[in-house]
């Protein structure tokens, strides 16, 4: 699979590949945004790996550091470039994210917010989570 040009793990690396991303630390800024990184390469879903993955960086975020990414602060392209330049240098991305996290962990507005950003990263503006 690709998007762009960029191409993820083939299907036959797919299982050792989250073997290895299930082990990677996790207990600090660093270490979670690289992991995520290795599981947007890994790319297991045909559809809904960015809102997937980003939702699940917010859960270990929340779980370690008590702290959640407010995806408003992000600017589309920004991130898409970083994201896309990650698997040689996560510099970009983690800068992005890092200036974007938040303590405000309880916030139904940001969590809900997020997945309306989220959708408009992978370009679905249909719908708004508030109106739903």
């Amino acid at each position: 699979m690709a998007k762009g040009n960029f191409r993820f793990a083939s299907v036959m690396f797919l299982k050792p590949s989250l073997e290895q991303i299930d082990q990677m630390p996790q207990s600090n800024f660093d270490q979670i945004v690289e992991k995520y990184v290795e599981m947007n390469v890994a790319h297991p879903f045909r559809e809904g790996n960015g809102r997937a993955t980003r939702i699940w960086l917010d859960l270990i975020f929340k779980h370690e550091l008590q702290q959640v990414v407010d995806w408003n602060q992000i600017d589309k392209e920004d991130y898409l470039l970083a994201m896309q330049r990650s698997p040689i240098k996560d510099i970009e991305i983690k800068h992005l994210i890092k200036n974007a996290l938040t303590s405000r962990i309880h916030d139904r507005e940001v969590y809900l917010k997020g997945i309306d950003v989220s959708y408009y990263y992978e370009g679905y503006t249909t719908f708004k989570t508030e109106e739903l």
